[in-house]
């Protein structure tokens, strides 16, 4: 055991560094996270050229999105997360970045292998890409956010840590604003090379500009703690904080929805009003992201703003956000209008992100300074494995059983397939079968989504479950 004497007395009042640094260093960290997110949501972005090309079910992008990222992702993030504990986070975040980023690249590259005679569909090459890129994107939240604490004063953490969470959102319009159109224009194999390798350069950024803080530098004067903590000890202190679990509850049932819903807007918007992949990023998924952005920041900045009095708010706050979501999803998955499923969108994704802000603030701050990269680890595997791996899973297989069931009903199986119904086979189909698809490929992903939508209101009723006992689980105060 020792005493935290690395930190100054006012330590935590001003953070590390200078203002303009820490101003620099949040910056810097939010542009990885943002790349993080350009490079983790490519895939989705592209999905309506690559699905027909490749012969790609619904379930089996879901699959290709969610599960092949996040099965190395939860698994890698906790000893990850572990070694950002004693060793530098800095160095431990360039290493990830560059990973990523090169098997983002290699994404493009996905065909057929044959070896020894054993061919590999270039499917499989692509859900082995993907779970590259999510050992790599596994090293940058737990450290990354280990780093803000120790730059940022418990009283300016929340609205530090919503300006970093702006990076899901804006990374997403990143990869809409550019791979879209570079998808329209090039092809989909260039959106991965045009949005990966530019990473390799924010590697070396972050490698050569960001210093590595003291650990425990904002922690009061005096507080003890050891200077390791094991993967035991974290586990220690969260069975003992309700808070997170139903805290983690309520963002992992927001990110199974908010995952499935964002990896199949663009094939949604595609099949039900015939948007390409660059029409539908620009016109759809850029708008609805931004706004999604300006709802994270303001719900740390609120949050931030009402702590004096609400210290409870970074709970509630983003609680009835997700609540709220509900019914402006229900109009854009209910609609055959395209500006109302727009205004439907872009409204539930301003109301309902404040969560990002709420994970964070609370993940790490019911914790010890030894343990708050390790919390985050634990926290992103429940959200990532069971929110980002199953959401876009269950909407693509739920999707694909409402329209086998709709071929069985009408006596169409064996006739007619799901693929069928994208690409150059439609076009090959004689006039019933158009006539069916017409009906049933698009409004069979719409229900899927509106089934899916509605869990929301469930995170929301969590994340209040959470207030109850935040003020006695939180250490960072």
């Amino acid at each position: 055991m020792t005493t935290a004497n690395a930190a100054p007395a006012d330590g935590h009042l001003t953070g590390f560094g200078s203002k303009p640094y820490r101003t620099y260093v949040l910056t810097s960290l939010t542009i990885v996270y943002i790349f993080n997110f350009i490079d983790r949501g490519l895939l989705s972005v592209v999905g309506p050229a690559i699905k027909p090309e490749l012969g790609i079910s619904d379930t089996l992008f879901g699959l290709l999105t969610g599960f092949g990222f996040a099965l190395l992702y939860s698994i890698v993030g906790i000893p990850v997360a572990h070694a950002a504990e004693t060793k530098s986070r800095v160095t431990i975040m360039a290493g990830c970045i560059a990973l990523w980023s090169v098997m983002t690249a290699l994404c493009g590259l996905a065909n057929p292998i044959t070896i020894g005679g054993f061919t590999i569909s270039a499917v499989a090459v692509l859900f082995l890409c993907r779970m590259g890129v999510g050992v790599g994107e596994s090293g940058c939240t737990p450290p990354a956010s280990s780093l803000i604490a120790d730059y940022y004063p418990p009283k300016s953490r929340s609205t530090a840590l919503g300006f970093y969470a702006m990076g899901v959102t804006l990374g997403t319009v990143m990869a809409n604003l550019i791979g879209g159109p570079v998808t329209d224009a090039f092809g989909w194999r260039w959106a991965f090379f045009v949005l990966g390798l530019p990473g390799l350069i924010i590697a070396l950024v972050v490698r050569f500009t960001i210093k590595e803080p003291p650990r425990g530098y904002t922690d009061p004067p005096g507080t003890i703690r050891r200077e390791k903590a094991s993967i035991g000890d974290t586990l220690g202190e969260l069975f003992k904080k309700p808070t997170f679990w139903t805290m983690a509850a309520g963002v992992t049932l927001a990110a199974f929805c908010g995952y499935g819903i964002a990896n199949f807007q663009s094939v949604f918007i595609n099949r039900e009003f015939g948007l390409t992949s660059g029409q539908a990023a620009i016109q759809v998924n850029v708008p609805v992201y931004l706004a999604s952005a300006v709802g994270t920041l303001l719900t740390g900045w609120l949050a931030q703003k009402m702590y004096a009095k609400y210290p409870g708010a970074i709970a509630w706050i983003p609680g009835v956000g997700l609540i709220l979501s509900v019914p402006f999803y229900w109009l854009a998955f209910t609609t055959h209008n395209f500006k109302l499923a727009l205004f439907g969108l872009v409204a539930g994704g301003f109301v309902k992100y404040g969560y990002l802000a709420a994970q964070y603030t609370i993940g790490q701050g019911v914790v010890s300074a030894r343990a708050r990269a390790t919390a985050t680890a634990i926290l992103l595997f429940i959200i990532n494995f069971l929110g980002y791996g199953l959401g876009p899973l269950f909407i693509g297989k739920v999707s694909d059983m409402i329209f086998n069931s709709r071929l069985s009903a009408a006596d169409l199986l064996g006739e007619l397939t799901r693929k069928s119904c994208e690409g150059k086979l439609l076009k090959t189909l004689d006039e019933t079968h158009k006539a069916f698809c017409a009906a049933n490929h698009s409004s069979a992903l719409q229900q899927s989504m509106l089934i899916t939508a509605m869990i929301y209101g469930l995170g929301g009723v969590m994340l209040l479950i959470s207030w109850r006992t935040l003020s006695k689980d939180m250490v960072a105060k």
